[in-house]
């Protein structure tokens, strides 16, 4: 049975020609790439029938390895980082460091915060440096700073009634030698006659008021022909603020003190803590039943006072503690006057030399005096006193009046 196509040419189509193996040779052979043109980018496209696409191409895994042992020779990994730890050392080292700088900042406090004053000058006929060094601690009457009620409550007494101008209650000669010899802490009586330049013989004191630090240092070298190394002054204030910002000092009072000038009372009693305005009472009375040496007794208990109160200063009770310490640092500079040449460090070596007072490891003594009102020395005795202090020798016990 005939199979016919329907189609434009009246309904009859012929089926399309049988291609012979001859065409299917001769399209294989167009789609051959020509020579010297390499592959067509339809080579993939128009791949001939009955080839099998050809396998994707892997690379091959690697051999296996191995892990390194220990003794192979290899780069070795990165450490890991450790932490900082805070040793004891070094905790010690940094609160070393920081006590040091806590120690500068208060050397250059001190430093730059005292009052200097130039009282220690060269003249014609000054006695030449000695043995040891020599410093003139002086104790001013001076009420500077100080308000009315101030000098109410502390007793100074009126300015006027004193004669005016500016005296000295305590005139001291510290000396502090090259040796293994004691210290000496030395007072020189305020009544003591001697002669001040320019003005004739008159009380040493009055030296002060005549020409201020530089003529009573001057006046204290030409009677002693000590050289005066360096030079430190104290008010009735600035010794009152001192006292009250370490809390006091503790004393032992042997004897009920009335002072009939002052007014001021201290009991008797042992250990007792002085305020300011009774430590300034007990260093300058002598109007009392408890000082019957008058002058000599005063100085004695300025010397008693002032290693009492050197030695609270230094202990640890005081430089560790914060509500003693910082009150001290801040009343000091207000309170000392010093020579333009001296430093905080010269002060220092003062106040480490007086610790030994009330130890006996400073000799504490009055000029030898003639008499009980101390007005004339004894010419021999303080020879040999001074003479003792020039050449760093011992002072002779005959010649130590206490």
């Amino acid at each position: 049975m005939a199979m016919t196509y329907r189609g434009d040419d009246g309904g009859r189509r012929m089926p399309p020609p049988r291609s012979s193996g001859r065409s299917r040779d001769h399209q294989r052979a167009q789609m051959m790439p020509l020579p010297g043109r390499g592959r067509s980018p339809y080579d993939e496209r128009t791949r001939p029938m009955g080839t099998r696409e050809p396998e994707p191409q892997y690379a091959p895994p690697p051999p296996r390895q191995d892990p390194p042992r220990p003794d192979d020779d290899y780069p070795p990994s990165r450490p890991p980082r450790r932490r900082r730890r805070w040793n004891a050392g070094r905790v010690l080292l940094t609160l070393a460091l920081v006590f040091v700088v806590f120690l500068a900042g208060i050397w250059v406090y001190m430093e730059f915060s005292i009052k200097r004053v130039d009282a220690l000058a060269d003249y014609s006929g000054r006695p030449v440096a000695e043995s040891g060094t020599n410093w003139l601690i002086v104790g001013s009457d001076s009420r500077e700073g100080l308000t009315a009620e101030d000098e109410e409550r502390l007793a100074t007494g009126d300015v006027a009634a004193a004669g005016g101008g500016q005296r000295t209650d305590t005139i001291m000669l510290a000396h502090l030698p090259d040796n293994d010899t004691k210290p000496t802490l030395l007072s020189l009586p305020r009544d003591s006659q001697v002669a001040i330049p320019g003005h004739g013989k008159n009380k040493i004191n009055a030296a002060f008021s005549l020409g201020g630090p530089k003529l009573l240092a001057q006046t204290v070298e030409g009677a002693t022909g000590l050289h005066i190394d360096h030079y430190a002054e104290i008010g009735f204030g600035g010794f009152a603020k001192i006292v009250d910002a370490i809390g006091g000092v503790e004393m032992c009072i042997d004897n009920d003190m009335n002072d009939t000038m002052t007014g001021i009372n201290i009991k008797a009693g042992c250990p007792q803590t002085l305020d300011g305005r009774s430590a300034l009472g007990f260093v300058r009375m002598r109007h009392s039943a408890a000082t019957p040496r008058s002058d000599l007794d005063r100085v004695a208990n300025q010397r008693k006072f002032i290693g009492a109160l050197v030695s609270q200063i230094a202990s640890p009770g005081t430089l560790l503690n914060p509500f003693d310490f910082f009150p001290l640092l801040s009343s000091a500079p207000d309170a000392l006057t010093m020579d333009s040449g001296d430093h905080v460090h010269n002060l220092a070596g003062l106040a480490i030399a007086m610790r030994g007072i009330s130890s006996g490891g400073v000799v504490t003594t009055t000029v030898p005096v003639t008499s009980g009102s101390a007005e004339n020395w004894d010419k021999t005795k303080s020879k040999q006193l001074f003479d003792a202090l020039k050449n760093d020798t011992p002072v002779p016990d005959s010649v130590i009046v206490n």
